[in-house]
C-alpha cells in the first residue's frame, strides 16, 4: 500500500508542468498580438483618415502632389502628407472632378493639385480656353468655367488667376510679348467668373507670368503645349492670429522755420 501512494504523489508534482506550459503559450500568444497591433500600414492608414475627414467636411493637405495619377486618371483622394491647408474640402472639389472624367479630351487637358500654394486648377490653354496667340475665351470654355465657378462660388479662400506661355513670342497677335498675353489671358478667365457668373471680385486677383514659369522644360512642343496654361489658384486661408502688429517708432515732427518764427514767445 505505501507504494502505491508513493506513486499518486509523484505523478500529481508532474501536473505543474502542463499548467506552466499553458501560461506560456497564453503570454506568447498575447505578445503576439499586441506586437501585430502595434504595426500599422502607415499609408492606407493615412488614407482612410483623410476619406473619413473629407466625408465630415475637413480639410485635404497636401505637398504638392497631383490628385491625378500618373495614367491621366484622378485618384480617389490626394496625398495627405505635410503643407498648408488649401481651406476647400475633398467633397466640394469632388463634382469638378466627375465633369471632367466625363470628358476624355478634358481630361487630358485638366489636372488638379494640392500643394503649399493651395490648390491648382490647371487647364491647358490650346484648343481650350483660346485660339493661338488670342486671349478671347473660346465658346467651348464657357462650360468648364462654369462649372469651376459653381465650385469657387462654395469656398471663401482669396483666389488667383495665373496665364502662363511658353518660351517662344507671340505669332500673329496684337500682343508684344507674352507678358501681356498671358496677363490677357489670366484676366479674361477672371472677367468672366465675376462678371457673367457673379462671383465676389474681391476674393480675385489675376498675375501673367510669361514664360518664366514652365510647368516642364521648353525642349519640345509637346512640353510648350504642356506650358501655355492658366491656372486657377485657391489660396489658403490667411491666418490672422500670426500677423504681428507694425511698431511704429517714436518720430518727433519736425517743425517748419516759419511756423517757429510764427509760435509766440
Amino acid at each position: 500500500m505505501r507504494k502505491k501512494t508513493n506513486k499518486e504523489e509523484h505523478g500529481n508534482l508532474d501536473r505543474w508542468l502542463l499548467t506552466y506550459a499553458d501560461m506560456i503559450t497564453l503570454l506568447m500568444a498575447f505578445f503576439i498580438m499586441m506586437y501585430s497591433m502595434s504595426v500599422l500600414n502607415l499609408s492606407k492608414f493615412r488614407e482612410a483618415a483623410i476619406s473619413i475627414r473629407s466625408g465630415f467636411g475637413g480639410q485635404i493637405r497636401g505637398q504638392g502632389k497631383s490628385i491625378l495619377r500618373t495614367d491621366g486618371m484622378f485618384s480617389a483622394a490626394p496625398s495627405p502628407i505635410k503643407g498648408d491647408s488649401a481651406g476647400a474640402t475633398w467633397k466640394i472639389l469632388r463634382p469638378l472632378i466627375n465633369y471632367v472624367n466625363e470628358d476624355k479630351d478634358m481630361k487630358n487637358n485638366i489636372k488638379i493639385t494640392v500643394s503649399q500654394r493651395g490648390i491648382v486648377i490647371t487647364m491647358l490653354s490650346d484648343k481650350l480656353l483660346f485660339d493661338s496667340g488670342r486671349a478671347e475665351l473660346r465658346e467651348g470654355a464657357y462650360p468648364l468655367l462654369g462649372k469651376i465657378a459653381e465650385i469657387l462660388d462654395k469656398v471663401n479662400n482669396d483666389i488667383r488667376v495665373e496665364g502662363h506661355t511658353c518660351d517662344l513670342p507671340p505669332r500673329k497677335s496684337t500682343y508684344p510679348s507674352n507678358w501681356e498675353l498671358s496677363t490677357a489671358r489670366a484676366t479674361n478667365v477672371l472677367r468672366y467668373l465675376v462678371e457673367q457668373k457673379g462671383l465676389n471680385p474681391s476674393q480675385f486677383s489675376a498675375a501673367g507670368y510669361g514664360s518664366v514659369h514652365p510647368a516642364v522644360p521648353n525642349t519640345c512642343n509637346t512640353n510648350r503645349r504642356l506650358n501655355r496654361r492658366v491656372e486657377i489658384v485657391i489660396l489658403p486661408p490667411r491666418d490672422v492670429g500670426q500677423i504681428k502688429p507694425s511698431i511704429k517708432p517714436l518720430i518727433k515732427p519736425i517743425v517748419a522755420p516759419d511756423e517757429i518764427r510764427r509760435r509766440p514767445n
